[in-house]
C-alpha cells in the first residue's frame, strides 16, 4: 500500500468530517504525526485542489471538488443495489424474509426483499406499504429520528388498530421507541398482521442520517425471545455493514481506523 497516498486520503476524510476549518496542529494531533509532516500533507492537498487555505487565519478546509465528485458518484449509484449484497447474505444466514424499507410520511415502503425458502414464511411485497408504527422497520426509522409527541402526532395522525396487538396510544409508542433506541433494534409482535412478527434496524448514510431500515419478517411460531435476540444480533451486524457501505462512521477518525461495533449499536435501531 502507498502510505503517502493513504495518509493524504485519510487527511481529506478527517478534514471533511470536522465541518470546520482545521489548523496544522489539529491534523498533527489527530494522526500522531510531526507538525512538519502535517503541514506538508495539507499543502499537497491545496496544490492538488483538494483543500483551500484561508489567507487570513492560515486554516485549511476541503475544497468544493469533493462535493462535485460526490454528486457524480451519487448519480451513478443506487442505494438499493449497494445494499442488496448485505440483504442477500443475511437472508442466507437466517432463512427468514429480509427487506429494505424507507419511511414515507406515516408509512414505510419496501424497496427490496428476499423471500424465506422455509415452508412457513412471512410475506412482504416490493413497493408495498405498511403503517410505520406497526412494523419493526418503521419503528426503527421513527426511533432514529428521536421524535417528541407533537412530531409523532403530525407525522402519524391517528394510531388505528390493525390487530389486537397494535399500539394505539402515543405515550405507549414513545415508550416503545425509547426501548428501541436503548436496545438497538425494533420489534413488531403481530402488530400489523396476526401470525407475523418482525425486527428492524436503521441504516445510516455518511451524514449520520437514517435513510433506510433493514427488516426481517418472521412467523410468530419462530419468534421466541431467545430466537428473536439471536436474529436481532445478526440484523444489527447487517445494518452496521450496510451503513459503512453508505459512508457512515460513528465518529470522525482517520480512514485507516476500524469502525467499532459497540459505537454504532447505540445509533442504530430496527
Amino acid at each position: 500500500m502507498d502510505s503517502t497516498l493513504a495518509k493524504g486520503l485519510a487527511a481529506i476524510e478527517w478534514m471533511t468530517r470536522q465541518q470546520r476549518d482545521c489548523r496544522v496542529t489539529d491534523l498533527a494531533q489527530a494522526f500522531g504525526m510531526a507538525r512538519s509532516n502535517a503541514h506538508r500533507t495539507l499543502q499537497t492537498l491545496v496544490d492538488c485542489g483538494w483543500a483551500v487555505q484561508d489567507p487570513d487565519t492560515s486554516a485549511y478546509r476541503p475544497s468544493l471538488r469533493l462535493f462535485e465528485l460526490g454528486a457524480l458518484v451519487s448519480e451513478a449509484t443506487d442505494m438499493g443495489s449497494l445494499l442488496r449484497p448485505h440483504l442477500a447474505a443475511l437472508a442466507q444466514q437466517t432463512g427468514e424474509t429480509i427487506h429494505l424499507a424507507v419511511l414515507d410520511g406515516a408509512e414505510i415502503v419496501y424497496l427490496d426483499k428476499f423471500d424465506s425458502p422455509l415452508p412457513v414464511a412471512a410475506y412482504s411485497r416490493i413497493g408495498g406499504r405498511a403503517a410505520a408504527y406497526c412494523v419493526a422497520s418503521g419503528k426503527a426509522l421513527l426511533a432514529a429520528a428521536a421524535p417528541d409527541l407533537p412530531a409523532l402526532h403530525e407525522r402519524l395522525g391517528t394510531l388505528a388498530a390493525h390487530t389486537k396487538n397494535s399500539i394505539t396510544s402515543f405515550d405507549a409508542l414513545l415508550s416503545e421507541l425509547e426501548r428501541t433506541r436503548v436496545r438497538g433494534y425494533a420489534e413488531n409482535r403481530e402488530e400489523w398482521r396476526l401470525g407475523v412478527c418482525g425486527l428492524g434496524v436503521p441504516v445510516f448514510n455518511a451524514r449520520g442520517e437514517a435513510v433506510a431500515a433493514v427488516g426481517m419478517s418472521v412467523p410468530s411460531i419462530r419468534f421466541a425471545r431467545t430466537q428473536a435476540r439471536g436474529l436481532a444480533d445478526r440484523l444489527m451486524a447487517c445494518a452496521r455493514d450496510a451503513s459503512v457501505t453508505l459512508g457512515y462512521r460513528a465518529s470522525p477518525v482517520p480512514a485507516s481506523a476500524p469502525l467499532p461495533a459497540s459505537t454504532t449499536r447505540r445509533r442504530r435501531l430496527e
